[in-house]
């Protein structure tokens, strides 16, 4: 990016203020305004082009049709089995809080109408047997992975993508997301995956095997390794799986089972109180700049990276260490760096593969286009409404622009349980 771009990128996303030309301008009498974008409304910009094809595409049975399939050379066959669904899943998983407000007569609440007429009417595609989208939900070990997806979605948005849907689609659902029990879990954090299916099952009156979330959770607690992180397994990886599955499923798993079950408070409250540091761990990775370390696997995820502190904002739940706008301001940055990369969407509008555009060797052997979509994920706030603290207070500096900033700033600390 030369450096015109850059100082235009910059200003677009609240970074620094837009001062005129790089170049020497004559004077003016009056200063140029700083020119902002609407944090929210970028945000909620962003999540519907990332929705848009898919939903649109699978409301109308189309998906297969439509969505590129791109991947691993060589790998074409098997993730043309599993895509569909890993897409589908993960997207709702991300949109769901913002669904869950509801239409309203303001411009954004007519987008949420819309969306809310695609998802549903997308569920439907997904989980019947007679449409040419019905998904995969037991061939190969991913569907295990992408059922969970949509479960939490399900979880995180009950009156639109639950009780809104008609019986037959209710009991359909049920019957895909259950067939994927004939899948067994890896000995790590898959583990959750078979869990939250069971979370799913118990929320909508079906019998859930609590012996799965039982494991799940005594797995985890017993994978702890210090300071409000997990192991994947009994070894840690230095990598944003605490972010993408362990920690929001983990707290998710437990909520729903506490409805049911008061014996699991106290499991519940170390592991928020673990949640807490661990979202605090994750605001001061974003840098001034708006980056954050590229470590570990499944970068192609994108800003998905910061599901977990999204979804501690979303909850209300963040620790006294950090104000709502801060993270707002930190998680903004984030998003408007990665997703202003040229090559993050082809020109039909659907994801590529890449941390920072498009950068295919970026992905896995197990990562195709549907794997992206785990980006929306770290759009969770949009389920805040814009009266919420979080939206409406000040813009506020994150921690590392603090610091950077020569702020004096109180010594960090590890917590011990």
């Amino acid at each position: 990016m030369d450096r015109r771009k850059a100082f235009k990128f910059l200003s677009v996303a609240g970074l620094i203020p837009l001062a005129g030309k790089l170049e020497a301008a004559p004077k003016v009498k009056s200063a140029v305004k700083p020119v902002v974008v609407p944090e929210r409304e970028y945000w909620v910009s962003l999540l519907t082009r990332i929705g848009t094809p898919l939903l649109e595409s699978l409301s109308k049975g189309e998906l297969k049709k439509s969505m590129p399939v791109e991947c691993v050379p060589g790998n074409e066959a098997s993730r043309h089995t599993v895509t569909y669904l890993e897409a589908f899943g993960r997207l709702l998983s991300g949109m769901a809080p913002w669904l869950e407000l509801g239409p309203d007569d303001t411009e954004e609440g007519r987008q949420r109408a819309k969306m809310i007429g695609l998802a549903q009417k997308s569920i439907k595609m997904a989980v019947d047997p007679d449409s040419p989208d019905f998904m995969n939900f037991t061939k190969n070990s991913q569907p295990l992975v992408d059922a969970a997806f949509l479960s939490l979605a399900i979880l995180r948005a009950p009156q639109v993508l639950w009780f809104q849907l008609d019986d037959t689609t209710r009991r359909q659902l049920v019957t895909a997301i259950k067939s994927s029990r004939a899948i067994t879990p890896g000995y790590n954090n898959w583990l959750l995956f078979s869990a939250m299916v069971e979370t799913f099952l118990m929320f909508a009156g079906e019998q859930a095997d609590e012996m799965r979330m039982d494991l799940a959770t005594r797995k985890m607690m017993e994978w702890y390794k210090g300071d409000g992180m997990y192991g994947d397994g009994p070894d840690f990886h230095w990598d944003y799986y605490n972010s993408f599955v362990i920690q929001p499923m983990l707290l998710t798993i437990l909520e729903e089972w506490m409805k049911h079950d008061k014996s699991r408070t106290r499991t519940y409250d170390l592991a928020l109180s673990r949640a807490k540091r661990y979202a605090d761990i994750q605001e001061k990775l974003i840098s001034p700049e708006g980056s954050f370390p590229a470590i570990g696997r499944s970068l192609a995820y994108r800003f998905g990276c910061f599901h977990h502190l999204g979804r501690m904002a979303l909850s209300h739940q963040l620790s006294d260490n950090l104000k709502p706008a801060q993270v707002r301001c930190a998680l903004s940055a984030v998003i408007h760096r990665m997703s202003e990369a040229p090559g993050m969407f082809d020109d039909n509008g659907w994801l590529k593969i890449g941390f920072f555009g498009h950068q295919p060797n970026i992905g896995e052997a197990y990562i195709s286009t549907g794997s992206l979509y785990l980006c929306s994920v770290g759009l969770l706030p949009l389920g805040l409404p814009a009266s919420d603290p979080f939206w409406a207070d000040a813009p506020a500096d994150w921690t590392a622009k603090k610091i950077w900033g020569g702020v004096n700033f109180p010594a960090d600390h590890a917590i011990i349980n």
